[in-house]
């Protein structure tokens, strides 16, 4: 009986619920909606509005275009279909499904961190950008080919650290707006001008969408280790 206790498995914490829940939601909501304008509307007609960031592709080569097509699409995929991958409830009752996505998902990550690589010179943020965005396509590749490595091995408490620090770098599309809004939004309220705000916040969030996910994620693992 006190074995069964304590090999039995706890219950998420509500707070643990909540950020599940949120993390789904969140992923889902820009992963629908951030390509949405760019499969309703070319892209010449959206960047019309000088102010717009496709307005800084519209005179790219057509490899470029085809290249930044690519890394909305394969990233909006990655991001829709992490959270089912990372479910423990997936992964134990249905396995087919968790190996299958997975496939799709590393798929979904190779088409968008190196797309991703070739958009980055192009970025409205200026060097800050390259390297910001650059080294967050290169940490994704990274780590989503350390976690293929690592199962592949069978080690799968590796291949899950290694999904995790995936995740929270395919999070960064999310980050990327919620920061942008949290930056705009208190310029705003003193009294910057929108455009001005913009151009000030774009400046951070190449760094600030991706480097304090990674460092969440492994306070997070060095949680669940201890």
């Amino acid at each position: 009986m006190t074995a069964d206790l304590i090999t039995a498995p706890r219950r998420p914490s509500r707070s643990a619920r909540g950020a599940h829940w949120w993390i789904v939601l969140t992923s889902a909501a820009i992963a629908v909606f951030a390509p949405l304008p760019y499969m309703t509307t070319s892209l010449e007609g959206l960047g019309r509005d000088p102010d717009a960031l496709a307005a800084n592709y519209v005179t790219q080569p057509a490899w470029f275009q085809v290249a930044l097509y690519v890394h909305i699409f394969g990233s909006a995929l990655a991001l829709v279909l992490s959270p089912i991958q990372l479910s423990a409830r997936v992964r134990a009752r249905v396995p087919r499904l968790h190996r299958v996505t997975g496939r799709i998902v590393l798929l979904a990550i190779l088409l968008g961190g190196t797309s991703a690589l070739v958009i980055a010179p192009s970025n409205d943020a200026g060097p800050i950008g390259v390297a910001g965005f650059g080294l967050l396509g290169l940490s994704w590749l990274g780590c989503a080919g350390l976690a293929l490595r690592s199962v592949l091995r069978r080690d799968f408490a590796a291949h899950r650290r290694w999904a995790i620090r995936t995740f929270a770098l395919t999070y960064a599309a999310v980050m990327l707006r919620l920061w942008l809004l949290v930056l705009i939004t208190a310029q705003s309220a003193a009294g910057v001008a929108d455009q001005v705000a913009f151009d000030r916040a774009y400046l951070l969030v190449p760094f600030l969408c991706w480097v304090p996910n990674l460092i969440v994620a492994e306070r997070f693992l060095r949680l669940r280790r201890r």
